[in-house]
């Protein structure tokens, strides 16, 4: 068993938590974290890009000038492509970037992404996180007395709209639940920091 301290919110050691290995000190594939983190970002993609092709461009109905005699190039119209205001060659339209990962693939992502933070003990298990009131200064000092000031993954048991609320002012904290964690968000931050009670929760989903 994969054996963490619990803190409070002022870094101080109140126990200790012992955690599935087989969630939190797997063999980090990195592989099928490569693939999570592509997968999730094209998922991110709008396709929503569009360029205008030559029967879009408005105008080009007549031919500029006659096919033959000139000494120029024969043209049929002045909206092709090698045209100042012509229309665009094989550019881009809209299409869907969606793609999906087994549900093997994706358990085994999220299992390495949670080994290699604890790995790299860049995993934090706190006792609880209270707010009595908004402020933005109580989480501030909390983050800072758990070396997590820089860019934080806060993840929740439940919703708290004033822990919510007071972490969302701090640049660089993003808050998840179990339901809304991915392997994304867990790669890109220096300190995950996670309520004892998710952990929980996290080992009974993944376990």
């Amino acid at each position: 068993m994969a054996n963490l301290k619990v803190l409070d919110m002022t870094g101080a050691e109140v126990g200790t938590i012992e955690l599935a290995d087989s969630v939190f000190a797997i063999e980090v594939n990195a592989a099928v974290l490569h693939a999570a983190v592509r997968a999730y970002l094209l998922n991110q993609r709008q396709g929503t890009q569009s360029t205008l092709t030559r029967s879009e461009v408005s105008g080009g109905g007549k031919k500029p000038w006659r096919q033959k005699g000139t000494g120029r190039a024969r043209q049929g119209s002045t909206r092709s492509p090698q045209w100042t205001h012509g229309g665009v060659a094989l550019g881009p339209k809209p299409r869907s970037y969606r793609t999906d990962l087994n549900k093997k693939v994706k358990r085994l992502a999220m299992k390495s992404a949670l080994s290699a933070k604890v790995l790299a003990n860049e995993l934090v298990v706190v006792n609880e996180i209270v707010a009595t009131e908004y402020k933005t200064a109580v989480m501030a000092k909390m983050l800072k007395a758990l070396e997590a000031e820089k860019k934080a993954l806060v993840v929740l048991s439940e919703k708290n709209e004033m822990v919510v609320k007071s972490l969302g002012n701090i640049a660089g904290v993003k808050i998840a639940y179990v339901n809304t964690l991915n392997v994304y968000d867990i790669l890109n931050c220096n300190k995950l920091v996670v309520v004892e009670a998710a952990a929980k929760k996290i080992e009974e989903v993944y376990a």
